[in-house]
């Protein structure tokens, strides 16, 4: 099969000193770093998603802004595909599946964030669209939220979100677990 690393919104902001810095979004990197050297190493297509906040009353992702720039611990190469999106599914309005098809991808590596969000929303996409899906729970990051009143902690959010995506929707597993299968 087929295999590509999707690299979804890894974005300065969400980086200490951002505008909406997530709970270990500096390991999810390194794990995210570790992936995207071994796909580079094996020659599998890569692509980076890149959300941009167009709504009037946004915070971060601004365009054009160094928040919404791609981190430099997973840039892009000048090679590999950058896609903008400007909703959490990185399918919807953009030529994402469109690439995927021409390529002849059936698998996909998810990593990136927010798991609660656009994690989600795009691994569902994706197996919705007919991919087998694999997500590096390591590789993800989200924040608290904060519901009636009740703050849930990260990495309690992270966990139900990873649970929910295993249950049909994705194989979620470590990176090591990845990189071994790929070795």
């Amino acid at each position: 099969m087929k295999n590509c690393l999707l690299l979804v919104d890894i974005q300065n902001d969400y980086f200490p000193n951002g505008k909406m810095e997530l709970s270990g979004i500096t390991n999810a990197a390194y794990n995210v770093e570790l992936l995207l050297r071994t796909f580079r190493k094996e020659n599998f297509p890569v692509i980076h998603i890149q959300h941009v906040s167009l709504q009037p009353d946004a915070t971060f992702f601004l365009p054009d802004s160094y928040g919404a720039e791609i981190n430099e611990a997973v840039a892009p190469l000048e090679e590999e595909t950058v896609v903008k999106k400007y909703f959490p599914n990185s399918f919807r309005e953009t030529d994402l599946l469109e690439i995927l098809q021409k390529r002849g991808i059936e698998t996909l590596t998810i990593c990136g964030a927010m798991s609660h969000m656009c994690i989600d929303a795009t691994a569902r996409a994706a197996f919705d669209h007919g991919f087998t899906c694999i997500v590096a729970e390591d590789g993800c990051a989200t924040r608290d939220l904060i519901f009636q009143d009740k703050t849930i902690k990260a990495d309690k959010v992270h966990a139900s979100f990873m649970a929910a995506l295993s249950a049909a929707y994705a194989q979620v597993v470590s990176t090591q677990t990845i990189l071994e299968g790929m070795a």
